[in-house]
């Protein structure tokens, strides 16, 4: 039976909802699209008067697609070039979904997101339906199929493997600008000791750029040789222009909730590098490149306004 224009729009009711959970789990817009148009074709294809509650049903079918994916993508990040990074958001793209919560706001950082690289798709899938949504353990257990004991220890020891990571400073998009500003004076200075003094000692730098463009295939580990690593980055140089086509003009923003320095060239981002904030310093800067994983980023920046560039790189 076709669907109604009322059915139509039972679902797209659901749309932005379904898509942040897919982004949360799967750490990829376009994939995360791609899982709500095959929920959508699911819809589609379903008696849906015979659907007592559209939102469970919609979740179960669309969660499910992911641990689908989820299985296939560990076998495909086994061959991919170099680091593998999620791909970022910019403030304001609806796909971050709620965040009127820390947990929220903590579940789609840049940092959450990678370490949930970790993670069992089970483990990813419960995660994110609890400490995301909100869902009960009531629920979770029928979207996936266990019991709700299942669940509640899933949840903990997937909690407990995210929280290994560093304890993420709440920063404000005000707070974050300024982080960026501060970073990039520093990086920009000629002098490794004033980026010294910003990171933790045991920083980290990581780059993704998916065999596309070139990306250091192991991390920079310390905060000396991470402080030296993002001199080099931002020091002018003729084959770094060459490489990109040009010029980047480089903003202070903010991606997934952290600070971030975006680079564009031609009105296309061509890099966002997401800051880690702790209370001692920064304790990472994982730098996206991988073009494929910027066309969102680069939609997104052409409707917003995100006011003077800082400085061109290189």
């Amino acid at each position: 039976m076709p669907l109604t224009a009322q059915d139509v729009d039972r679902f797209e009711a659901s749309r932005h909802r379904l898509e942040a959970v897919a982004y949360r789990m799967l750490g990829s817009a376009a994939e995360a699209e791609d899982a709500v148009q095959e929920t959508f074709l699911r819809w589609q294809a379903v008696d849906v008067d015979r659907i007592e509650v559209p939102e469970a049903w919609l979740t179960k079918v669309l969660t499910n697609l992911c641990l689908n994916q989820l299985t296939s993508a560990r076998a495909r990040r086994e061959t991919y070039v170099g680091e593998w990074l999620p791909e970022p958001l910019l403030a304001g793209d609806p796909m971050l979904g709620p965040a009127d919560t820390v947990e929220q706001r903590e579940s789609v950082s840049y940092a959450v997101l990678t370490l949930m690289e970790r993670l069992s798709p089970n483990e990813r899938a419960v995660y994110v339906l609890r400490e995301a949504f909100d869902y009960p353990h009531r629920d979770i257990a029928e979207i996936l199929d266990i019991t709700e004991t299942a669940s509640q220890q899933i949840f903990h020891r997937a909690k407990k493997h995210v929280a290994d990571g560093k304890a993420r400073a709440e920063i404000d998009e005000a707070a974050a600008r300024r982080i960026v500003e501060e970073f990039l004076a520093a990086a920009t200075s000629g002098r490794t000791e004033p980026l010294v003094r910003l990171l933790t000692a045991d920083a980290i730098a990581i780059g993704d750029g998916g065999g596309k463009v070139p990306a250091r295939v192991k991390a920079f580990e310390g905060a000396v040789a991470v402080a030296k690593f993002l001199w080099g980055l931002f020091k002018p140089a003729e084959a770094k222009r060459a490489i990109v086509g040009g010029s980047p003009e480089v903003y202070a923003s903010t991606a997934n909730g952290d600070p971030a320095a975006v680079a564009v060239l031609d009105g296309r981002v061509v890099g966002i590098m997401c800051l880690e904030v702790t209370a001692d310093g920064i304790a990472a800067f994982r730098n996206q490149v991988n073009p494929d994983k910027l066309a969102r980023a680069t939609a997104h920046w052409a409707t917003v306004d995100h006011g003077k560039p800082l400085f061109n790189a290189f």
